[in-house]
């Protein structure tokens, strides 16, 4: 084997090994910023607004640490698990149908969370809003969450 050839397999390696490396770091990172749910009593309360305008309140009791648990033992919401965790495709009964754009936004008090119902954390007089919208609009800003708050 030439001198080069190898050179080239060692640099190879090394460069595989800085890669395994920033994966385990990257993987300690996200361990210890996810948000952590407790487990414990708690209240909650999951507000559903349907695509009439309609609304529903569910006061729940539950011991769950995480938000998408409670909605499924709860028979709240179902769907299915995606890439980025839990997606809602029915609420209080109401299934969103992606052909029309229609989706779940899930908030807490009015704002968006940037966590799925499965890794968000609740915490005792917690109140969620899962509301029925059309439309994939990205332009959808914490204002909009704002004014359903209000």
């Amino acid at each position: 084997m030439s001198e080069q050839r190898k050179k080239a397999q060692i640099k190879s390696l090394l460069a595989l090994l800085v890669l395994l490396g920033a994966s385990a770091v990257m993987m300690l990172i996200y361990h210890f910023l996810v948000p952590q749910g407790i487990a414990g009593a708690k209240a909650i309360t999951v507000e559903v607004v349907h695509g009439d305008g309609s609304s529903q309140s569910f006061p729940i009791r539950t011991n769950k640490a995480y938000l998408g648990p409670v909605l499924a033992a709860e028979g709240i919401a179902e769907g299915e698990d995606g890439p980025f965790g839990f997606y809602i495709l029915t609420a209080d009964g109401e299934t969103a149908d992606e052909g029309k754009q229609q989706w779940w936004y899930v908030t807490q008090d009015g704002v968006m969370l940037n966590t799925a119902p499965d890794s968000t954390p609740i915490a005792d007089g917690d109140h969620f809003e899962l509301t029925f919208k059309t439309g994939y609009d990205m332009a959808l800003t914490q204002t909009d969450a704002y004014d359903h708050a209000s």
